[in-house]
């Protein structure tokens, strides 16, 4: 296969024209014009083709100007679905005005660069369509106004109600109702909360949704994309009864990620179907509706690789494309319940929780339970299950896939090492240096009480967990799993070589809490029995303390040579 794909391509036309591969959501238009809601939002995890489908619809429904001679947009949808979906549909393409408006670029850091963004779009917008100057239809009061939100000069209320204007304009000058396509609608409240100014943001985009598309005559259709429902900040209050499209939803399921048979017709198309359980593993997962779909953005980029590299190996795309604060916010957040929790599902179990699908920015951090809830509608949480309570919908959930795993495992990682640095472990490292065993016991197990597990509690957990902890330790380097003797130790503190001090420190894990003694016995023997002192005599190390310590999940024995 020598089509490029479309790694960050969100442009359709550039797509098309340019022959990257693409996996065709084309009869997302079909079911639009099936359902006719009024206004539809569709809310999805970022990085699933949100911003694409929105492109699509665009140079679908948009009617070309009659002085843009240059511009034919009817061979982009040449082979795509839609075009066999009948004369129904068809004769719907070309026939509108299309506002198309992101407001991804709001995202800065404080209110004034924030609306200075939105206005600079609004205005790229206006510009689009300054064509309509041309017509005799519009007033030249409504000109004025017009070309003073295209320079950028016009009041605040005017860029409040630029949306609403602009078509009302349209609408003048076509004689059609006017197409709104809006993307990324929830980025500016989200970095709004983050940086200290929600409340200017919220009742500004209130007045700018509101404007447009509450009563407004010249109103065909809307399709706004988000991430999150955010009905309670009354930003689509009044509005005609918006269809809110969740990840709960059965309909539209398809259109948004890649499904299995579409994934494995990518992997085909460029020599690599022998990966196909490995990226199922890795990218798959997700459950919208009923219908399992994979991550659009992690499957196109591993392909990219694979077909180039046919031993590369799988890792993170879609974790590398956001901070993932949510996910540390929860494990900072975290009790004992909570912990458990993660714990379980980095295991591969499912947790219960209520729902609450009309979550604001300002309410995700008030409770654990909004912060599930905001996780799995992210993406960072799958449904596996649910059920109905009463007036409750409690949903199982479970982590997708390896992949989002991972993001669970690097953030736990990074709180436990800051966690360590602001710690005060002085009475474990006088207790190691001073053979006392149950000190130890009684300092690791409080500490692993606090510590999320996310190896199944196997030896890598306690291998990092121990070493974590006993880096610190003043005027003593770590070494782990250094070669020594007749094998490995599982950890070395070793002092100044003209100290002449070495601690060798064996792991071993119990099966069950009555096995803790003699696991730690026998990991005492090992060091022994393997010389593990060996390649450290010859080293000039002469004064050694041997621990043998077993762990059994948050519970430890430590045994001493005396």
């Amino acid at each position: 296969m020598d089509r490029p794909l479309p790694i960050g391509i969100e442009d359709f036309k550039k797509l098309r024209e340019n022959n990257f591969y693409y996996v065709d959501k084309s009869l997302l238009i079909k079911e639009l014009l099936d359902n006719r809601s009024e206004v539809s939002l569709f809310m999805r995890p970022r990085r699933f083709g949100k911003t694409l489908s929105l492109s699509m619809l665009r140079y679908y429904f948009e009617q070309v100007p009659v002085s843009d001679t240059n511009t034919d947009n009817n061979n982009l949808f040449k082979g795509l679905k839609i075009m066999e979906a009948g004369e129904k549909y068809t004769k719907h393409k070309g026939r509108y005005p299309v506002v198309n408006l992101s407001l991804k670029s709001a995202k800065q850091p404080d209110w004034n660069m924030a609306y200075d963004a939105m206005v600079n779009e609004i205005a790229k917008e206006f510009e689009r369509h300054d064509d309509v100057l041309e017509s005799a239809r519009l007033l030249p009061d409504e000109k004025e106004l017009f070309c003073r939100i295209r320079g950028k000069k016009a009041a605040r209320i005017d860029y409040a109600m630029a949306m609403e204007f602009l078509t009302r304009c349209l609408k003048k000058v076509y004689r059609r109702n006017v197409i709104i396509l809006l993307d990324e609608y929830d980025v500016p409240l989200e970095n709004a909360y983050f940086n200290g100014f929600y409340k200017q943001m919220t009742d500004f985009i209130r007045s700018f949704f509101e404007s447009a598309l509450k009563t407004n005559s010249s109103l065909e259709f809307a399709v706004i994309t988000g991430c999150l429902r955010i009905t309670k900040e009354s930003i689509f209050t009044g509005l005609n009864n918006p269809e809110m499209i969740s990840i709960l939803n059965v309909n539209y399921a398809e259109h948004f990620g890649f499904t299995q048979p579409e994934v494995e017709q990518l992997l085909e198309a460029y020599g690599i179907s022998n990966k196909k359980d490995e990226v199922r593993r890795w990218y798959d997962g997700y459950v919208f509706g009923k219908t399992e779909v994979y991550n659009p953005w992690s499957v196109l980029n591993y392909t990219k690789t694979a077909a180039v590299d046919k031993n590369a190996f799988p890792k993170p795309y879609w974790a590398n494309t956001s901070s993932n604060s949510i996910v540390r916010e929860l494990v900072e957040r975290a009790d004992g319940s909570v912990r458990q929790e993660m714990e379980a599902l980095i295991e591969g179990e499912v947790i219960e929780k209520p729902v609450h699908e009309e979550i604001t920015y300002d309410e995700v951090y008030k409770s654990e339970e909004n912060l599930w809830n905001f996780l799995f509608f992210t993406g960072y949480l799958k449904k596996k299950g649910e059920r109905f309570d009463g007036e409750t919908v409690y949903l199982e959930l479970a982590i997708p896939n390896t992949e989002v795993k991972l993001i669970y495992r690097n953030t736990i990682m990074d709180w436990f090492q800051e966690r360590i640095k602001k710690t005060d472990f002085s009475a474990l490292y006088q207790a190691v240096l001073g053979k006392n065993a149950a000190v130890m016991e009684k300092e690791l197990s409080g500490n692993l009480m606090e510590t999320i597990s996310f190896y199944d509690y196997k030896e890598d957990y306690y291998h990092g967990f121990l070493g974590g902890l006993l880096k610190m330790m003043d005027g003593y380097i770590i070494k782990s799993n250094r070669e020594s003797g007749l094998g490995r130790s599982d950890l070395l503190l070793l002092s100044a070589p003209y100290e002449g001090k070495a601690i060798i420190i064996e792991i071993k894990i119990a099966d069950t809490y009555a096995e803790l003694g003699a696991k730690a016995k026998e990991a005492l023997t090992q060091i022994e029995d393997r010389q593990y002192d060996a390649e450290l005599k010859l080293e000039g190390y002469h004064t050694f303390i041997l621990y043998g310590i077993a762990f059994y999940k948050k519970l430890c024995r430590v045994a001493v040579k005396e």
